[in-house]
């Protein structure tokens, strides 16, 4: 969330930027509650100053007098100060509906043609006629999407024998990477996360009907592990020495997708139950921008090694979200679609999430706190990961050629589909 002293003293910047994302920001009621609030507070604090004195004055002199109109002021401050927490209350709820602020390098646009391709890794194969993922897995029998809508319902899909363990081989290839070469410590999260969690976050309140929640329960499913492992420090002070914390979890992830009806309705591309390998870092102030490009090039480094060809893409202003402050996609290519597939956002959130979270550190001995700065990405998505590999690595027979980094992890398996 942005600070309270931010939109006092520059309701117009929050108000234009919130615009420029094209998201509605309640400036205008935010500083009327405000005011509301702060008039009640004042007013409690006048009356119990008054009613201060005038308990002094009854000390000395045991006017019986004077019991009445202590008793009227008491009951005075209380009432004004019940209606400063419910005006509290209100504003409270419409500062977490105001989106970040985003950093000057961001392109200012409306739609993702406003976005700026960075920087390209590789070239795009030369296939003479490339299948799509879904053709070439459903023909493997790797795939299933019907027996999937059969089980759960549209948008779910079975991985089978090679296909199941791909996605295995992933995982471990993406966590080995990310720990022992990037130093991130690995953590297996709930996928299960409360109401807070996801305020954190910013997933509540304007996420909501994207996620799945428990049926009379305060657990919703996890629409990505930045949820859990950003929250894991929710509330606590940590130590500037200790900072960044670096953290990496592979989990299911869980998403109603009800803000992309219509969208990649076939294949294995945009799912109700996907799984990704997830990068959260908690940072100090200074850091957190260079710490933002390194967990970009850690994720970048993932695509490199398994020989996928990608763009980075700079997103803009009405692109990239609610609560970014500066995002990236990385986003690979995909022969069979004949287009790219993002397979990692990465963002950071300046002190917006941590400020929502309680999320703070000490820059020094006796100094006094200050909110963290968060930052995330996929470390991939592996989803669509697994189509880019798919269509990238085709041969002319429909089998898939194993990319080197990955055989490893299938046991020296070089070809998937091979007879």
């Amino acid at each position: 969330m942005l600070p309270l002293e931010l939109i006092r003293r520059d309701p117009e910047s929050v108000r234009s930027a919130a615009q420029r994302k094209g998201e509605d920001a309640p400036v205008d009621e935010i500083l009327e509650l405000d005011r509301r609030w702060r008039e009640h507070l004042h007013a409690a604090e006048t009356i119990k100053a008054d009613q201060n004195r005038l308990s002094k004055e009854f000390a000395q002199t045991r006017d019986e007098s004077l019991k009445g109109r202590l008793k009227e002021m008491a009951e005075r401050a209380r009432a004004d100060l019940a209606q400063a927490e419910a005006v509290k209350r209100q504003l409270d709820d419409l500062l977490l509906r105001v989106p970040n602020i985003f950093d000057d390098s961001v392109p200012v646009g409306k739609t993702e043609a406003d976005n700026v391709v960075v920087r390209e890794w590789g070239s795009r194969p030369d296939l003479a006629s490339p299948r799509t993922h879904y053709d070439l897995g459903e023909s493997l029998g790797i795939m299933d999407f019907e027996h999937a809508a059969r089980v759960s319902a549209s948008r779910f899909a079975f991985l089978l024998g090679e296909g199941a363990r791909l996605e295995r081989a992933l995982v471990q290839f993406m966590l080995d990477v990310h720990t022992r070469e990037h130093g991130y410590l690995e953590v297996q999260p709930p996928v299960l996360v409360n109401s807070a969690s996801m305020v954190g976050t910013a997933n509540l309140p304007k996420f909501g009907a994207d996620a799945f929640k428990i049926e009379d329960r305060d657990l919703w499913l996890v629409p990505t592990a930045e949820v859990p492992l950003t929250n894991y420090h929710r509330d606590e002070i940590l130590d500037a020495e200790s900072l960044p914390r670096k953290y990496v979890a592979y989990t299911p992830c869980f998403r109603s997708e009800a803000g992309a009806a219509g969208k990649d309705t076939r294949g294995f591309i945009r799912l109700h139950q996907f799984s990704k390998v997830e990068l959260v870092k908690i940072t100090d102030a200074e850091t957190s921008m260079s710490e933002f490009e390194g967990l970009l090039a850690d994720a970048e480094k993932i695509l490199q090694r398994l020989g996928l060809h990608y763009q980075v893409m700079l997103m803009c202003s009405g692109d990239m979200g609610f609560a970014q402050y500066k995002k990236y996609d990385l986003n690979a290519w995909c022969p069979g679609l004949g287009r790219y597939l993002e397979v990692s956002s990465c963002s950071v959130f300046n002190d917006f999430q941590a400020m929502r979270a309680n999320i703070r550190y000490r820059p020094s001995r006796g100094a006094p706190p200050r909110f963290a700065h968060t930052i995330n990405g996929s470390g991939l998505a592996l989803t669509r990961t697994i189509d880019a590999i798919l269509e990238t690595y085709q041969r002319p027979d429909g089998t898939i050629e194993v990319p080197e980094q990955l055989r490893p992890y299938l046991g020296g398996v070089d070809v998937i589909g091979k007879r």
